[in-house]
């Protein structure tokens, strides 16, 4: 009798341990590839790509990507895209670079007036949040689809770059500006910090705000969330508005880190964004993803791009493997839905 009731007990036990298991695999899978692919870098690189400074470069290069990633997370979420990205990034950078040049250097003078740096950071801040509210009128009022929208921002974005910079890098630069992006506070890297800041700032906005639970409603279904009595408009600009800001910040980034303007930043950056946001584990079908996800996704491309320029690979062979993973990543993506 008693070995009969004992019999039954262990059984759940052993099933409950095998589906957690699965669970955290299946929940952290995207972390073991990437360790998975710092292994193997390090071994095809002889050691190369695990030394400490070449870790500390790669998560330095992938800053901006990560930064717009945390935004692009939100954006995925509600079933949106935002190609204009990369053009961002080159309007902030020129417009920040302009109100950050040495005295004499500088293309807009102010008569007695030295502009402090942090105007010139400002400024490209709201550059980002302004073609990113354009970007949330026009699919919010409108009803634009967002590929649609974000593609007109992205050309329209390049084209007024190259006008307010004349197509010409706008450099000589102020330190306080440059230290955005060459500097270091307390031995870390200015880019890094930033990169941590904004993706704990994104994540608390997704998981502990209000804010955060209307975007996951949205993208899981919008007429549920409509019919709630959630302010779907207003929810979707505040998204554009984010992301075009975060692309802001990572063009003053960029544009600090080589210590130049130019209006040719950014360019194909959103093909980085997107693939890091899909890799780290957004779904295209909407109410699905992570900030954490993305910093993974963000990481292996990095990771990527600096193993294989480590091991000598031509960039036109990078571009084709980026392309793979993101093939890859959204098959695996619509498996795991169905």
């Amino acid at each position: 009798m008693s070995t009969t009731t004992n019999a039954p007990a262990e059984a759940p036990s052993s099933t409950a341990a095998r589906f957690n298991l699965g669970a955290f695999a299946k929940k952290y899978l995207i972390v073991l590839i990437l360790i998975g692919l710092v292994i193997l870098l390090t071994i095809l690189t002889d050691g190369a790509f695990i030394k400490t400074q070449n870790l500390i470069n790669v998560i330095r290069q992938v800053s901006a990507i990560g930064i717009i990633a945390a935004g692009m997370v939100f954006v995925i979420i509600t079933l949106g895209i935002d190609l204009s990205v990369g053009s961002i990034v080159a309007m902030s950078a020129v417009v920040g670079a302009s109100l950050a040049q040495t005295a004499d250097a500088a293309v807009i003078k102010f008569p007695g007036l030295d502009v402090p740096v942090i105007v010139a950071v400002l400024a490209g801040l709201a550059v980002g949040a302004g073609a990113g509210f354009v970007n949330g009128f026009l699919i919010t009022k409108f009803k634009i689809a967002p590929f649609i929208a974000t593609l007109g921002m992205m050309t329209a974005g390049r084209g007024a770059a190259y006008i307010f910079s004349n197509g010409r890098p706008i450099s000589t630069l102020k330190d306080g500006y440059n230290w955005i992006g060459q500097g270091s506070l307390l031995g870390v890297p200015v880019p890094i910090l930033l990169f941590a800041i904004v993706v704990l700032i994104a994540s608390v906005m997704l998981n502990r705000t209000r804010f955060g639970r209307y975007t996951y409603a949205i993208g899981g279904n919008e007429q549920a969330a409509r019919v709630s009595g959630i302010n779907i408009d207003r929810v979707k600009l505040g998204i554009y508005v984010f992301i075009g800001t975060l692309a802001g910040l990572a063009g003053l980034v960029l544009s600090a880190r080589i210590g130049s303007g130019n209006p040719t930043l950014g360019t194909g950056l959103e093909l980085d964004v997107i693939a890091a946001t899909v890799i780290g584990g957004t779904s295209f079908a909407g109410g699905i993803g992570t900030i954490w996800g993305s910093v993974v996704g963000a990481l292996i491309i990095g990771s990527i791009n600096n193993g294989l320029d480590l091991l000598n690979v031509s960039p036109f062979w990078q571009q084709v493997v980026k392309g793979l993973i993101i093939v890859v990543a959204i098959i695996i993506d619509e498996r795991k839905n169905r």
